[in-house]
This record gives structure tokens, C-alpha cells and sequence, in this order.
């Protein structure tokens, strides 16, 4: 059985790394089939052991940090947190870039989401559980925890500190001890998407009144401690497939979607993005609005868009994309926006996006 399993891992850490699986079938997830063996496993790490061996020769300059970062955070101390879709996840230390992944006790080498708690632990949602990280070692916690299901796909804290987790099978909340289950209604999967299923969450997020909204196949649905309330297509919701919701400093709800793009809601109306605007493409994975109330948003291989309250603006190749397919936005606290997509980590520097490699440039 150990011989299985890690022959196993190592098979799919080296088919999910390579550069000769296709961006299609990473993004849909096929990384999923690698899955460590259920329970909760903890594993202290080795920073030596982590970093680039001093000896060996540097990385080509244009190699990228991985073919596909999917997710972006950095955390209280400074430290710059990569999910990647296949490679675990990549940490900037400030000096060295590392990379953790099944063999350091991480739960899965496909990094869906990344949160982090008040009392500055890192949480990662992988194909593979979930994953914490205090400052020294990872646990990971998988269906013989509590997990309705170990494919993970998003991550939110609420503000009395519990954790909601979305998974490939619905939603459940951890309050630190134990996982309950968060009934939501099943939606009919929609083959079109990939990876999917009837109680499938690709998105939670909690609004400045206190309510949670979660992004499904079956539409948006928002809940308020008490009720339960659904917004579909018959609403006005420009598709049912929601994969990242957003609230707005107008108090405008933004939704992402997998089929027609982008839509928001203002009270009870609902104005969908279109060309007319500016925006071309239907699938979009993302929403990121950033500390000057500009909202962010990728169109799959048609770039990514810049929403400043009154027009959109597109970042393209010719703006220094090496691709047209971006996943991810997130701002630094010294203000710097990053991107993550196929071909790696992007980050914005005046009005031109420079792409970053495992030798920087950093800063």
C-alpha cells in the first residue's frame, strides 16, 4: 500500500508539473486524481530543504515559477503564498523562492484557495483537502475529519472566525474543533464546465452586513444567518455557473460567471457587462476589487480587465501578458498588484504588466 501510494504521488506530481499537459485539462482540475491517502497528517518543515540548492545551475531566466498560479496571497509576515495547479504551492520568503508540496505534508498538489486567519495561519484548499500552515509545520484535513468532500475549491473566514470551505460536494464550516455540514440546495451539474457536480461551491464570500454569498451551478445563493435566498438566471443573473462573487464600495454585487460573463446587482436589478462596454468573452473565474475601489477581472484568453467606475480597461499581451488566460488578482501591502495565470505570476508596474520568473524581478 505505501509503495502504491507514493508511486502514485510521484506519478502525478511529475504528469501535473509538466509543461506537456495541456492549460485545458489543468484548469479543469484533472489534477484532481492525485489524492494523498485520507486523515489528518501534520509534517514540520525544512527551509533548507526548500530552497534552491546553492550548487545547481540558476533557472533560465524566463523559466516561470509554474505553468499555471491559480491563486496569490501574502501574508502578515511579508511572505508571498503561490497556489499552482500542479506544483503545490510556491512561497517568496523575501530572499529565496520554496516550494511545498505532497512530501512536506501538503495536502494536494492543485492550490485552489488561499485564506488567512486572525491568528495569522495560512489556510490552502487543494484537490486533496484542506491544508494549515502556523508558521512551522502543515495539517491537513480530509474527509475523516469532517470534509463533505476533499476536493476543496474555496476558502472564507467569517467575522466570528469560523471557516467556510466549498468543496466539489457543498459547503461546511469549521469552527477550529469540528466540521458541520451547510446545506445548500443541488443544482443539475452543467457538463460544459469540466469539473462538477450537483452540490458543487466555487465561491464564498461574506458581504459588509454580515451575509454570505455562495457562487454554484445553481446560481448565486445568499444567506443571512437565518433565510436562505436564491438568484438565478430567471432573476436576471446573467448564468447560473458562478464562479467568484464580489461586493462593491456602492454596495453592488458583482458575479462572475462561467458562460456570460460578468453581471451586478444593484438592489434587486441586474445589468449585465457586455461588448458595448468594452468587454469581450464569457468566461471569467475572478473578481478582485483593490484598495482604490477598481475592480479586476480576467476573461478567459481575452485578458484581463480594469473596471475604474465609469470604463474598462484591457491588459493584453501587447501589455505584457505572455497569456491571454489570467486566473487571479491580488494586491500586496506596499500596494503592488499581482496576477496569476498560465505562464505563471504577473505583476503590475506603472501602467505595463511585467511578468515574474523564479529569479524575479521581486520588487
Amino acid at each position: 500500500m505505501k509503495h502504491g501510494t507514493a508511486l502514485r504521488n510521484t506519478l502525478c506530481t511529475t504528469l501535473t508539473s509538466s509543461a506537456l499537459v495541456p492549460f485545458a485539462l489543468t484548469l479543469l482540475g484533472i489534477a484532481s486524481a492525485c489524492v494523498k491517502p485520507p486523515g489528518v497528517t501534520s509534517a514540520a518543515i525544512n527551509n533548507g530543504a526548500n530552497r534552491p540548492d546553492a550548487n545547481a545551475p540558476a533557472p533560465p531566466p524566463d523559466d516561470p515559477i509554474s505553468q499555471f498560479v491559480r491563486r496569490i496571497h501574502e501574508d502578515r509576515r511579508g511572505h508571498m503564498w503561490l497556489g499552482t495547479n500542479g506544483d503545490g504551492v510556491a512561497r517568496w520568503n523575501g530572499e529565496a523562492l520554496e516550494y511545498f508540496s505532497l512530501p512536506q505534508g501538503f495536502s494536494g498538489v492543485a492550490v485552489r484557495a488561499i485564506v488567512e486567519g486572525a491568528d495569522g495561519s495560512v489556510w490552502f484548499g487543494t484537490e486533496g483537502g484542506l491544508t494549515k500552515f502556523d508558521g512551522a509545520s502543515f495539517t491537513s484535513y480530509t474527509v475523516r475529519d469532517g470534509l463533505v468532500s476533499d476536493d476543496v475549491w474555496c476558502l472564507a473566514f467569517d467575522r466570528r472566525g469560523e471557516l467556510w470551505v466549498g468543496t466539489l460536494q457543498g459547503v461546511c464550516r469549521f469552527d477550529g474543533a469540528r466540521f458541520t455540514p451547510f446545506e445548500l440546495p443541488e443544482a443539475e451539474p452543467d457538463p460544459m464546465v469540466g469539473v462538477t457536480s450537483a452540490r458543487m461551491v466555487r465561491s464564498i464570500t461574506e458581504d459588509r452586513a454580515g451575509r454570505l454569498w455562495f457562487g454554484t451551478n445553481g446560481g448565486a445563493y445568499v444567506y443571512d444567518g437565518k433565510l436562505l435566498r436564491n438568484y438565478n438566471e430567471a432573476d436576471g443573473l446573467s448564468d447560473d455557473n458562478v464562479n467568484s462573487i464580489l461586493e462593491d464600495r456602492n454596495g453592488r454585487f458583482w458575479f462572475a460567471t462561467h458562460h456570460n460573463g460578468v453581471c451586478y446587482l444593484d438592489g434587486e436589478t441586474f445589468t449585465a457587462v457586455t461588448e458595448a462596454d468594452g468587454v469581450e468573452g464569457t468566461e471569467v473565474w475572478d473578481l478582485f476589487m483593490d484598495r482604490a475601489g477598481k475592480i479586476w477581472f480576467p476573461v478567459e484568453n481575452s485578458g484581463l480587465y480594469r473596471f475604474n467606475g465609469k470604463t474598462f480597461q484591457r491588459y493584453r499581451e501587447a501589455e505584457g501578458l505572455t497569456s491571454n488566460a489570467i486566473q487571479c488578482t491580488h494586491q500586496g501591502r506596499d500596494g503592488r498588484l499581482w496576477f496569476g495565470g498560465y505562464r505563471g505570476l504577473f505583476r503590475l508596474k506603472g501602467d505595463a504588466i511585467v511578468a515574474v520568473t523564479r529569479v524575479g524581478p521581486w520588487r
